[in-house]
């Protein structure tokens, strides 16, 4: 009763000092890999570095205590991290208070879904994603997260797109005169260090390697320089109106939002007072449409000018008080020296504040960490929030706990453990919902890190558990060294971090094993880049095919012809070139007799017959019948009783015991005869020959003796066919 409760407990039964020895390195290690990875992800999913280090204190802990899994390593992952983002976008804008809130909610509605079916049992809907569709979906997602780190690769600003490959497209349309070569050589130099130590020692931890070196040469090199001045210090005319006008177009979108409440408020009342077909009602409905067209043609107006801000290339000049005036640098006035750098204008979404407009003369670093644990508080609860963000957490539950599961099936199969879906669910479902409450995104099962405790020997769970202790007293004593780590670098760790979910070899695979497999993989991986950064589209799409083809499989089963084969089984007539008999109809019905083929197998039966003139016995080979249904029950009854109707026998072979349980308690079991039932085909041709071949003319039964092409084996010699 304990173990059920606290599955952890298991761990000590013959827990040794050697045990913990082997957890405690295993789980500094993945401690290592764990606190830059997590800040990296932390940003991928728009939120503040220093929340991923937040959802790497109790999450593993949590999901390790309560999972089945001894080397599952819990904790912020890319793809998760990825779809928090694009479930949260049309919400509130990425790193304000509004997101981070939105994003401890969603991982409570994550972890609800998930404690709440392996609460039910329910750990095997995940089969509900087919593997084409996964490998379809985490191929796009791998190059959707890779490219959307371009932009701190190259050190430049640009805003979000309706689509992913139009705002990687405007990125690299910056780059090419706006990218910042400090941050692009340093983030390099990370791909460097942490490809060259991987391939020289994987035990090294090449990601922790690369942020140190990289941390220590951006705070010796002053990577960083910013400088806030006033509005007075941009000498340049041009750039003021710029500046000024860009803050107009923002307050005038302010203003017609304020209308638009206000219009949208009197809309009601007047179709309360006047009803909604009333010229005020339509006046004032009018008025919205205005306002939104306003609205909408300002805001891409603000676009522009916010992209012509951050194009724009400045040099700084010693002003009269020794403080720095900025220029636009193809405007500098002659015989004037400027300080050699070339400094951007930090331009958001919010207006520019004439007292306080920044100027980036560095490169991007992770800047100032709060040091000390994150505050234990609730997260929001709107109850209209739940429904809108409901969709996107059952993705991310089911998306992120296949993830999970498929890297702890890999590794329960290596160590001889045995792995319970469902308590997997109840520990990953607890992780995100304690994770909801100590200001944790949502988190789950990672391959890299799990990997590297398997590789650096964890035994139990007691290794996420000292991994969690490692950030805790990063939290609590180191969050300054990580002031200067370079953003470039954390993006350099996410793109390194998912090159090994690329798998091209899964679509060759699936295109093998079923060729309609390889193309619905193919056409979630397309619709997925397509849709970004809506991903749910993507996978959803893919889910939906899936579906549809396997009701379009079931609803048309194989049926196939049988006669006798040389190693005296009944296999495919048609395949194996087998001449069939004249006088009985052999019949191999290979799927379940349900409500949505019942009339397949009835159309196949009738075409037998009609096409057969000399035909007195009908056997349908029922093996594959695996389930029945009230359809396929009422179907056979129907067809026994045309087929007897019309002169013709009808016998069954091969069911099971479910089958004949249904047969039994409808009744059909008596209509059609104990003995028209056989326990397998031999039997029943065996039955029904002598009968069915009174006053033939066939000399030669190839029921009896495998013929093919007309001539029997003995007659023709040599044949080869495969099967």
């Amino acid at each position: 009763m304990l173990l059920a409760f606290f599955p952890f407990l298991a761990w000590f039964k013959n827990y040794s000092l050697s045990t913990l020895r082997a957890d405690l390195v295993a789980g500094l290690t993945v401690a290592l890999v764990l606190i830059p990875q997590s800040m990296a992800y932390a940003q991928l999913a728009g939120l503040p570095a220093y929340y991923g280090l937040y959802a790497s204190f109790l999450p593993p802990m949590v999901a390790a205590l309560f999972g089945s899994s001894s080397q599952l390593a819990t904790g912020p992952v890319a793809i998760v991290s990825l779809m928090t983002a694009t479930a949260l976008q049309p919400l509130a804008t990425a790193g304000s208070q509004a997101f981070i809130a939105y994003a401890m909610f969603l991982a409570l509605v994550v972890g609800i879904f998930q404690f709440a079916l392996g609460l039910l049992r329910l750990g095997a809907i995940v089969n509900f994603l087919s593997h084409p569709v996964v490998n379809g979906f985490t191929n796009a997602a791998a190059l959707i997260i890779a490219s959307s780190q371009l932009s701190k690769l190259f050190g430049v600003s640009v805003d979000s797109r309706e689509h992913h490959y139009e705002t990687v497209l405007d990125v690299l349309a910056a780059a090419k005169d706006q990218t910042h070569w400090p941050t692009f050589w340093i983030g390099v130099l990370a791909f460097a260090i942490m490809y060259g130590l991987k391939r020289l020692n994987r035990k090294i931890p090449n990601v922790l390697v690369a942020v140190v070196a990289t941390t220590a040469i951006a705070w010796y090199t002053g990577f960083e320089n910013n400088v806030t001045v006033s509005l007075s210090s941009v000498a340049d005319p041009g750039a003021r109106e710029l500046i000024e006008e860009f803050n107009r177009v923002l307050a005038k979108i302010d203003e017609d939002a304020e209308r638009k409440v206000d219009r949208v408020a009197r809309i009601a009342k007047s179709e309360e007072e006047h009803g909604p077909n009333s010229v005020t009602t339509k006046t004032l409905e009018h008025e919205l449409a205005l306002f939104d067209l306003d609205i909408e043609e300002l805001t891409e107006k603000s676009r522009h000018l916010r992209a012509r801000l951050r194009a724009h290339a400045f040099v700084a000049v010693a002003g009269t008080d020794r403080s720095p005036e900025f220029h636009f640098r193809e405007s500098l006035p002659g015989g004037v020296d400027s300080d050699g750098r070339v400094w951007r204008m930090r331009v958001g979404r919010s207006p520019l504040k004439p007292e306080a407009i920044q100027f980036l003369g560095g490169g991007e670093v992770v800047g100032s960490i709060p040091r000390g644990l994150p505050a234990f508080k609730a997260p929001v609860m709107e109850f209209g929030l739940f429904f809108r963000l409901f969709t996107m957490a059952a993705t991310i539950s089911l998306l992120g706990f296949m993830e999970a599961i498929s890297i702890a099936k890999a590794m329960a199969a290596r160590m001889g453990q045995r792995l319970d879906y469902n308590q997997e669910l109840i520990g990953q479902g607890l992780a995100n919902m304690v994770g909801a409450f100590s200001q944790s995104y949502p988190v789950s099962g990672s391959f890299s890190r799990s990997a590297v405790n398997h590789q650096t020997g964890a035994l139990t769970g007691m290794s996420s558990v000292f991994s969690s202790c490692v950030v805790v007293i990063s939290l609590l004593f180191l969050t300054p060294l990580l002031y200067h780590l370079p953003q470039s670098v954390l993006a350099a760790i996410i793109m390194m971090a998912v090159i090994g979910l690329v798998n091209v070899r899964g679509f060759l695979h699936a295109w093998h094993a079923q060729w309609y497999d390889g193309l619905i993989s193919v056409i979630t991986f397309v619709a997925t880049l397509l849709f970004a950064p809506h991903l749910d589209r993507g996978i959803l799409l893919g889910i939906v095919l899936s579906l549809g083809l396997y009701l379009l499989r079931n609803m048309k089963p194989r049926i196939a012809k049988l006669s006798k084969y040389t190693d005296t089984t009944y296999r495919n007539a048609e395949r194996l070139g087998l001449k069939e008999c004249d006088y009985i109809a052999v019949i191999r019905f290979e799927g379940s007799l349900f409500f949505a083929n019942v009339n397949y197998l009835e159309e196949v039966v009738l075409e037998r017959i009609a096409t057969m003139p000399k035909l007195k016995y009908l056997l349908i080979v029922g093996n594959g019948i695996n389930e029945m249904d009230a359809s396929g029950e009422e179907m056979l009854s129907r067809l026994i009783a045309r087929v007897r109707e019309a002169g013709y026998d009808l016998h069954m072979s091969g069911l099971n015991d479910s089958v004949l349980d249904v047969m039994r308690r409808t009744g059909l079991y008596e209509v059609l005869g104990e003995d028209h039932l056989f326990r397998n085909a031999t039997m029943a041709v065996e039955a029904i020959h002598s009968k069915a071949h009174e006053y033939s003319e066939e000399v030669i039964c190839p029921l009896m003796v495998p013929c093919f092409k007309g001539l029997p084996v003995s007659e023709t010699g040599k044949h080869k066919h495969k099967f």
